[in-house]
């Protein structure tokens, strides 16, 4: 639904998911600004860790805070299942099916969360030792959302009657968009902590803006529309997914432009795999032909690898396999840290640019009134007033979040290290709610359907633009800026 918790009366600021998403996503977010106040209000909040010992599985946010892991997992249930209640009986939805709902649907979504962070299968290479393994899958704790989709999709498919009674709860786009509001935090504060870096990195991350956003994702869309004869509902989120940021841009452009939120969360489950056969392959590829160039290395890991986790876990195993290798071949042992920051760095400003991304297609979709079919009435007036009834509104929250935290970072510097505190258990919330619309869009997916739309093309774009000219025009970028850039010499 894309006016979705609509009632008879009231203010739209009331009865729409998406002020919903703005006004829960605000409060979390404001919560979250405690510790600049000398107060952590969401250190309670579950966080979960990569695992050998489920008993070590949960544990709260804040090491200060003085409960188990399973108090803190109820806390956190506790704290959803009211504030979003609230949302639920303004939006006029029935409030005890919703509680009896969403109480299952959080519990079975935590424990497929859980099992993602298995060590064995969410391992990457550079934790293996300290976890005590000698081997993993190397999928990252995001195989998380997976487990939850798939668990999401047999109850929707196979137990109809569980199905039926959580329906009520099944929200999913409530849920994405009250994540990424509180994501705009995370990504703030972190533009914060990039301003510190090496001036030289951050000119050239920023010229990843430009090949993210303008060469990448038109080609991305032109591909799947003209030769994959994809609708605009599928290509505009894919082009995102593949070209810019994986899980959050999808997600995002899903929202901008009103698709089906099915739409976005299935090619998020793609971009999943896909990021784990890029951790399996282009650390050792850099290794191998760039030792001589290690930051042309790490800025590749960054335009290449298409989730956060991801780009960062590439550019440390990147970071300390040339390290190794410059020092048995050439005799040079480089400083540790700086190809993984040059990976980090070019990832964050593709990141900073969700929201304006989002912004962009969904005034462009308003105006031309891009449906999902393909259509669009090119030319024809379309009054203000109907760009902002369609016009998706989380996008505000999104900007506002990152907006104060960029803005108060830059004016009080000793503020960072609490606002980055307080982001990090905000974040925390977001992945919840990011698990949730995995599990909920699996809910209410018909497989068949989804398969008879063109799933089986959604595989066979990603590799063809990923394999056949997104690596290698990462890679000319990053050699193109930052060939002859090495890290300080060690001794």
């Amino acid at each position: 639904m894309s006016q979705e918790g609509r009632v008879s009366n009231g203010s739209p600021l009331l009865r729409l998911e998406d002020w919903w998403a703005v006004w829960l996503g605000g409060f979390i977010f404001l919560l979250g600004l405690g510790p600049i106040f000398g107060t952590d209000l969401l250190g309670w909040a579950v966080k979960t860790n990569i695992w050998t010992d489920l008993s070590k599985a949960l544990a709260p946010q804040s090491k200060e805070v003085a409960i188990s892991g399973i108090a803190s997992l109820f806390y956190t249930y506790l704290f959803l299942v009211i504030v979003t209640s609230i949302g639920a009986a303004a939006m006029g939805w029935n409030l005890k099916r919703y509680i009896g709902g969403f109480t299952i649907i959080f519990f079975l979504t935590y424990a497929s969360w859980v099992a993602g962070h298995y060590a064995y299968i969410a391992a990457t290479k550079d934790k293996l030792e300290k976890l005590g393994i000698s081997w993993s899958l190397g999928l990252s704790g995001e195989m998380g959302f997976i487990v939850a989709m798939l668990i999401g999709l047999f109850i929707g498919n196979f137990c109809l009657g569980l199905s039926k009674y959580l329906q009520e709860a099944a929200k999913p786009e409530w849920f994405i968009k009250t994540g990424i509001v509180i994501l705009g935090a995370a990504v703030g504060i972190k533009a914060v902590s990039a301003l510190d870096l090496a001036s030289t990195v951050i000119i050239r991350g920023l010229c990843a803006v430009v090949e993210a956003y303008l060469i990448y994702w038109p080609v991305v869309y032109v591909i799947s529309r003209k030769w994959f004869k994809m609708t605009p509902e599928w290509a505009a989120p894919l082009a995102s997914g593949i070209s810019i940021c994986g899980v959050s841009a999808a997600i995002a452009t899903g929202g901008a432009i009103k698709a089906r939120p099915q739409v976005p969360i299935i090619l998020s489950a793609v971009i999943i795999v896909f990021v784990a056969v890029e951790l399996l392959i282009l650390p050792w590829m850099a290794q191998a032909f760039l030792y001589q160039e290690p930051m042309v290395a790490g800025a590749w890991m960054g335009l290449a690898v298409k989730s956060d986790g991801g780009a960062i876990a590439s550019g440390a195993i990147t970071d300390a396999l040339i390290r190794a290798k410059a020092l048995e071949v050439m005799g040079v042992k480089w400083e540790e840290g700086w190809m993984l920051m040059a990976a980090t760095t070019t990832k964050l400003f593709i990141d900073i640019f969700i929201g304006v991304w989002a912004f962009i297609l969904a005034v462009i979709w308003s105006v031309y009134r891009i449906d999902k079919k393909g259509g669009g009435q090119k030319g024809e007036k379309v009054s203000a007033m109907e760009i902002w009834e369609r016009f998706p509104k989380f996008v505000f929250g999104f900007a506002a979040t990152f907006l104060i935290l960029l803005v108060v970072g830059l004016a009080s510097p000793d503020l960072v290290k609490p606002a980055k505190e307080g982001a990090e258990s905000a974040n925390t919330l977001r992945g919840i709610f990011f698990a949730l619309t995995f599990f909920t869009i699996g809910l209410v997916t018909n497989v068949r359907k989804l398969w008879a739309e063109g799933m089986g093309k959604i595989v066979l774009v990603y590799a063809v633009c990923l394999f056949g000219f997104i690596l290698w025009v990462g890679l000319f970028i990053s050699w193109l800026f930052y060939r002859g850039i090495t890290p300080p010499v060690v001794g």
